[in-house]
């Protein structure tokens, strides 16, 4: 059975707008109170529409413009302006999972009823994500305030049927689809524009995303690295609970943890030939417990971020107040996605580090060299992972790069009015990108070590019933996944597989 997740006054989790993301079903608060609640907003904007009152973006033009009065004739097609003159993304466009990600935080800021919209239009967003017709966003354009205006364009302009969408497997145009599915164009209300675009919905929901693949991630770098000292021979002593009871640190404790419980330290305590095991093996749970660290305080911030009003102006419409503020303005997001990438890039740096001791004989305790599996007069011609670990370093490097934070490069535009913005949609992309790189350094690193545990097995120097049954299962699930290289072939395909096996959270890890 398909879940519901329900939007209202209810508080949404990032776990909640994954599920949407990933085809949960939405559920608007359809009682007469919460109705009322919504429409209060929507009248007051209307009263003060009659009064003559002057609200930006209702009354008057946008930003820079707001000095400009718009004629009570032309108010009805100021929404409609501000969603054409704004569509002009670049770039990829973001993905199905992505854009219904997209439309689940609009609509819980929208559902926090202070924007001043229609409740009509709370129900056509979740419409659009029950029968599966999501906006194709372009994923260029925003400075992260005000908000992501002009990804979020591309919301407000299908809801009144124009531009396209995802549909029935294909891009499709929205005319059209709304032909076939009977829907009828939404006219948006006075603010209603404004709304829909003058908000951090798109790096929300990407930091949504982003936060719940760094969380496996860490947990999968942690089981990675046990196998790297399993397959180095290591010292498991390094992970020690009196060890790090010294330094209490509850994420690194919790990774050395992981690692401990792994290679069965308290029952099987492993020493090596070497006191110390080199940094990317001994300190692992240092450089993986930063981001296990911070992961709470980027999840109350995306949290925060998710189930705020986050537009301009603040419609009260109970106490009945308009109130201008900067609440567009996404610098808890860049900052959570700017950690957030220093801290994952640092991981693909650590399994970078650990392929390095593998592959080489000089340093990996007794294995072939490049991990190659041929044992006989072949030899000399087999290269095992050479390339792969290449591959490692290329895309680590490429990972590094993209750690400069996005926040700082603030750029004064639109006539100077907004003259500090928070770039925080461009740092939630460079977070993703920095993810998939790192998962690809780690796709590489599961079966190297995989090939490194089987190797020591095929000496006698490691025992199958030696081993925990987290790490045994992990161990022929790969084996399944690449059976022993021995003689070299093409990897691409099976590093492909392995790598939409790790976004997909297959692979099981500790909790």
């Amino acid at each position: 059975m398909t879940e519901t997740i329900p939007f209202g006054r209810h508080t949404l989790t990032l776990e909640h707008v994954t599920a949407v993301a990933n085809g949960a079903r939405v559920a608007l608060d359809d009682s007469p109170d919460y109705r009322n609640y919504i429409e209060r907003g929507a009248r007051f904007i209307d009263k003060l529409l009659q009064q003559d009152g002057v609200v930006y973006g209702v009354t008057t033009g946008y930003g820079d413009s707001c000095t400009v009065a718009i004629a009570p004739e032309l108010v009805p097609e100021l929404p409609l302006h501000l969603s054409r003159f704004h569509g002009c993304g670049l770039g990829r466009h973001l993905d199905e999972i992505q854009a219904r990600a997209v439309l689940a935080c609009r609509l819980n800021s929208l559902a926090r009823g202070k924007s001043g919209v229609s409740y009509a239009l709370l129900e056509r967003i979740a419409l659009l994500l029950n029968r599966d017709i999501i906006p194709l966003i372009p994923e260029e354009g925003s400075v992260g305030a005000s908000g992501d205006l002009t990804p979020l364009s591309y919301l407000a302009a299908v809801l009144v049927g124009e531009r396209q969408v995802y549909f029935d497997g294909k891009i499709q145009d929205t005319a059209e689809v709304y032909r076939q599915c009977r829907i009828t164009p939404l006219r948006l209300r006075p603010k209603e524009g404004l709304a829909l675009m003058n908000g951090t919905a798109v790096m929300t929901a990407l930091a949504c995303l982003a936060w719940q693949r760094a969380e496996y991630l860490q947990r999968l770098c942690a089981r990675i690295t046990a196998m790297a000292s399993l397959t180095l021979q290591g010292n498991s002593n390094h992970f020690d609970e009196l060890l790090f009871a010294v330094k209490p640190h509850a994420g690194q404790n919790q990774v050395a943890a992981w690692i401990r419980d792994d290679l069965n330290h308290r029952e099987h305590p492993r020493n090596s030939e070497r006191l110390q095991d080199r940094y990317s093996i001994r300190c692992a749970p240092h450089i993986i417990g930063v981001l296990s660290d911070a992961l709470p305080f980027m999840r109350q911030f995306i949290e925060n971020e998710l189930n705020s009003a986050n537009d301009n102006p603040i419609i009260d419409g109970e106490g009945e107040h308009v109130l201008h503020g900067g609440h567009f303005y996404g610098g808890h997001i860049a900052f959570a996605m700017d950690a957030m990438k220093n801290a994952v890039a640092n991981l693909a740096d650590l399994l970078d580090r650990q392929m390095a001791l593998v592959m080489d004989p000089k340093f990996n305790n007794g294995l072939p060299a490049n991990l190659s599996g041929c044992d006989n007069a072949r030899r000399c011609i087999n290269h095992g992972f050479k390339a792969v670990q290449i591959g490692c370093s290329a895309w680590t490097a490429e990972a590094l790069k993209l750690t400069m934070p996005a926040s700082v490069f603030s750029r004064s535009t639109e006539c100077h009015n907004q003259d500090k913005v928070s770039m925080g949609t461009i740092a939630a992309r460079d977070c993703l990108r920095v993810l998939e790189l790192t998962e690809q350094v780690a796709a590489a690193a599961l079966l190297a070590m995989s090939q490194g545990m089987r190797l020591r097995l095929r000496q006698g120097q490691l025992q199958e019933a030696g081993l925990t049954p987290s790490l045994a299962k992990t161990l022929t699930q790969l084996s399944a996944q690449l059976p022993l290289l021995e003689e070299d072939r093409p990897l691409e395909a099976t590093l492909r597989d392995t790598l939409l096996k790790i976004q997909q959270g297959f692979w099981e890890v500790c909790r």
